[in-house]
């Protein structure tokens, strides 16, 4: 009797599927937004630096302007 090792056909290996690193950051569209005194997402007033009030908010601008495109 073979052993199960011996009877599976000889296969390549599976080259690494994860793609290069970019050579550059890849921009997302909130960085080209200026800021503009209030939250770009809930328009909660802001200073004039900042363009989200939080992590939330710059996420779920992010998964709407992917679901936009």
């Amino acid at each position: 009797m073979k052993t199960l090792h011996n009877s599976l056909p000889d296969k390549e290996p599976v080259a690494d599927a994860t793609p290069p690193a970019p050579s550059r950051p890849v921009t997302s569209a909130r960085q080209s937004l200026p800021a503009k005194g209030s939250c770009w997402y809930c328009e909660k007033p802001l200073d004039a630096v900042r363009r989200f009030c939080g992590k939330e908010c710059a996420a779920a601008f992010d998964e709407e302007a992917a679901f936009d495109q």
